[in-house]
């Protein structure tokens, strides 16, 4: 890969609003000292855009089922769980 682009991270996460959250919260990582997934000496955040092309990083949990679920959870009234909170916290992805 000697370029990366949104729509190679995009074969692995179908949703653009939660590959900018997953490329965001995987920089944090990278920039806090976490270990590189992939061998490259770019930035931060071209680091995590190719780790997420390459398939290395993905949530833990498919997307769409979470955001769906929560979707008819909000709708019934129900509030979120600590679950779900963690889901959207800073812990590792992988």
């Amino acid at each position: 890969m000697a370029r990366i682009t949104v729509e190679d991270c995009l074969q692995r996460q179908v949703d653009q609003f939660a590959l900018v959250h997953l490329a965001a919260a995987r920089y944090r990582q990278l920039h806090r000292g976490a270990p590189r997934l992939v061998d490259n000496k770019n930035k931060d955040v071209v680091c995590a855009l190719r780790e997420i092309a390459s398939g290395k990083v993905r949530f833990r949990e498919d997307v769409r089922d979470v955001v769906y679920g929560n979707q008819a959870g909000a709708v019934a009234g129900t509030e979120l769980t600590d679950e779900t909170n963690d889901f959207f916290s800073d812990n590792s992805l992988l």
